[in-house]
């Protein structure tokens, strides 16, 4: 009998680790399927979380796919799932269906130098993509991260930040001034602009808040870098999660089948509904 759709697997919590503690918080989990009939995933797709009882949630798929052993979630703490999902312990239950949407054209991309600028919690969605063409270095040019968040202790992935700085350009920055922070104080577009990037050869994969996202894109165009070289994700609200209940549209788009992952070439042409 084929499986029905929205009937999630079940999955159990290996491993939590919390990130970012106080009003935002952050959890990182690790899951295994129970049996072997999970599934395979692309960089930037997206899965449907699930605590019976309380509802499901789409969220990023913040692990690399070349991982077997684990699914990785890195969720903000927010509505009624988020925040179910923060008060499971290591051998919870919960379901994952998916999964959901399209994704980063990394194959495209093997000789290009990547930028990945991200801020706050929008480091994982883009989390996939980055630790994927790392661990396929040779495959690809220069790639390095801009990162920033409101405050040093809302970072995410502070310790694998430190480890990759060995392979990669990391910039990492905080908005607002603090003792011993020696890294770049200010909004990460303006990092970009101080740093300033070559477009030349390169592609860029950004993730954050709206505004973030918005100020970016200004200034990658500011540096050279033409849309088609520009890409983010969108985090529509998701429902169903194969393009059925029409939450997530943007015009005729539906963002769980034909997103979440968009150059800005093509998404600066899209109803601005997002």
């Amino acid at each position: 009998m084929e499986h029905n759709t929205y009937i999630p697997k079940l999955a159990k919590i290996i491993h939590i680790k919390e990130e970012v503690s106080g009003a935002r918080p952050v959890k990182t989990f690790h899951t295994q399927f129970l049996q072997e009939n999970g599934f395979s995933y692309r960089c930037g797709q997206c899965a449907m979380l699930s605590v019976f009882g309380k509802g499901e949630s789409m969220i990023s798929i913040s692990s690399s796919p070349l991982v077997k052993d684990y699914l990785q979630f890195s969720i903000l703490k927010m509505g009624r799932v988020t925040s179910a999902l923060h008060e499971k312990q290591v051998g919870d239950i919960i379901g994952i269906r998916g999964p959901y949407g399209n994704s980063f054209p990394i194959e495209k991309w093997r000789g290009k130098n990547l930028v990945f600028i991200g801020g706050g919690i929008g480091l994982a969605p883009i989390w996939s993509v980055l630790k994927t063409t790392l661990d396929k270095k040779k495959e690809y040019g220069n790639l390095s991260l801009f990162y920033g968040a409101r405050t040093s202790n809302d970072i995410v992935y502070k310790e694998e930040l430190e480890e990759i700085k060995e392979q990669m350009t990391v910039h990492l920055s905080i908005d607002v001034e603090e003792p011993d922070w020696k890294e770049y104080v200010g909004f990460v577009p303006l990092n970009i602009l101080d740093k300033k990037p070559s477009p030349k050869n390169a592609i860029t994969i950004t993730c954050g808040p709206p505004i973030m996202i918005k100020f970016v894109i200004q200034n990658l165009q500011a540096l050279g870098f033409k849309d088609e070289q520009i890409f983010t994700t969108v985090e529509n609200k998701m429902k169903c999660g194969i393009g059925k209940c029409g939450r997530c549209n943007i015009g005729l788009h539906y963002v769980c089948k034909d997103g979440p992952v968009y150059s800005w070439a093509d998404l600066k042409n899209l109803p601005q509904e997002y």
